[in-house]
């Protein structure tokens, strides 16, 4: 009973604590923001078929800043600022640096560290976005062929959330094979918003941003714990790359791809610190109250610092990133007004590429990479359970939104936007549906852990 109150197991709680931690538990749910996002689709469905004029207007509205005389928009010039630039351009810059954060972790030390185990998700998220890129450029090669990026993403959160409702019924060996595979495919919708959708670059303000990049990478080499300094960088970066015409988003997954892995505070002195404070608890030394103050804030900035600055900040950023800017990205580009001339060859090309060409893709180069004996199906996963997993990876939604909205963003091809934002919603939750009442169908729960490995040659 003495450890546990040496420990503070039985500290009080706020009276708030009641109401909070349900809510803490709710938002740790893996299903949670799929749900989240599928609840604000259909809001700003119903807000454009209702009232498109007030919703195209407010996603229009001038958003500016000013300091002093200095003003945002006067700085952007071309760029004029909007509630929808403000939500496309800044905050996606965000969700794309959690993004770059992600990566670089898996990269370091998750699954994209071994190259072996890591080789058949990378292949097939090849796979899965050739084929709906090539099923969109044969069904729509016209003057709208410009969106042949939109079928290539999968959703993340939207993935993760199918996969969640569906339990034990998804093997663990898919789970991390499918999540392996978004991330992989997260890396190559960067590349084509980098390589594909950036145009007039002003390699001036791009080689400013290079050095800023650097400035950023050369004070995390050398220990700089300051975030303020991190954060003015990062900020002159982005800036110089809405001035460049590359997506300022490209900014946001460098600095996340920059953010170090390595903890601040290396484990032999917090091992000396544990030994040391718990040494003068046992011993029941005298502190006077400044000094019990000075170990507690040592304690409390060496449990900090022991974790990596990118372990951290992604932590800190999943909740804003699932709960406020996926939601407000959604809000903002998933209104389409639902009415015949809003259906085109551009809305079955996005939606085929969704529904048939991820799997279809993410299915025949894992077959090929497998009877080429270049790699071998992860344990507990069939050719069965394989092509439910391919299925469900066709949920683009986000990204594919996101592309789309670069892809038709002048104004002359309004039409093209919205019959591409009708494929991806079609094609995502069309996707989704049949991708779990497929697994439903062929996966048991019980067995699920024990079905056998599919032939590896």
């Amino acid at each position: 009973m003495a450890e546990k109150e040496v420990l503070g197991t039985d500290m009080p709680r706020a009276a708030i604590d009641k109401f909070v931690a349900p809510v803490q538990r709710f938002l740790k749910v893996e299903s949670t923001a799929g749900i989240g996002l599928i609840v604000v689709t259909f809001l700003a469905l119903l807000w454009a078929n209702l009232s498109n004029e007030t919703y195209n207007a407010f996603w229009h509205l001038p958003f500016d800043f000013h300091i002093g005389s200095w003003s945002l928009g006067k700085a952007l010039g071309d760029h004029a600022p909007s509630i929808g630039w403000l939500v496309n351009d800044a905050l996606m810059t965000i969700f794309f640096f959690s993004v770059g954060l992600e990566v670089k972790g898996e990269i370091v030390q998750g699954e994209l560290h071994d190259v072996r185990k890591a080789l058949l998700p990378i292949l097939a998220a090849i796979g899965g976005m050739i084929f709906p890129a090539l099923i969109y450029l044969i069904l729509c090669p016209g003057e709208a062929h410009h969106g042949w990026g939109i079928p290539m993403a999968t959703d993340i959160a939207f993935t993760v959330g199918c996969m969640a409702l569906l339990g034990s019924r998804i093997p663990h060996g898919l789970r991390v094979m499918i999540l392996t595979l978004a991330i992989a495919d997260d890396i190559g919708s960067i590349i084509v918003v980098a390589v594909g959708y950036s145009s007039g670059v002003q390699w001036s303000a791009l080689a400013i941003a290079a050095i800023f990049l650097f400035l950023t990478w050369l004070s995390f080499k050398v220990g700089i714990r300051n975030l303020f300094v991190h954060g003015v960088l990062a900020i002159v970066a982005w800036f110089c790359f809405v001035q460049s015409g590359v997506h300022p988003t490209i900014c946001g997954v460098i600095i996340g791809l920059l953010t170090p892995v390595t903890p601040m505070v290396a484990k032999t002195y917090m091992d000396r610190l544990i030994v040391t404070v718990g040494d003068a608890v046992k011993e029941n030394r005298p502190m006077t109250n400044d000094q019990r103050k000075e170990v507690l804030d040592m304690l409390e900035r060496t449990s900090r610092e022991s974790g990596s600055l990118q372990g951290r900040l992604n932590t800190h950023l999943q909740p804003w990133v699932n709960f406020v800017i996926m939601p407000l990205f959604a809000l903002a580009n998933a209104g389409v007004v639902i009415e015949p001339k809003a259906i085109s060859a551009v809305t079955f090309s996005v939606a085929l590429g969704l529904l048939i060409g991820k799997p279809l893709g993410i299915f025949l180069v894992s077959f090929a990479a497998i009877k080429a004996k270049i790699c071998r199906l992860p344990n507990g996963v069939n050719w069965r359970i394989l092509l439910g997993g391919g299925m469900l990876a066709g949920i683009g939604f986000t990204m594919s939104l996101f592309v789309a909205s670069l892809a038709f963003d002048d104004p002359a091809h309004a039409h093209f936007l919205a019959a591409a934002k009708v494929g991806i919603l079609s094609g995502s939750f069309a996707s989704a549906i049949l991708g779990v009442i497929y697994m439903k169908l062929i996966s048991k729960p019980s067995a699920a852990a024990e079905v056998p490995a599919g032939p590896t040659e």
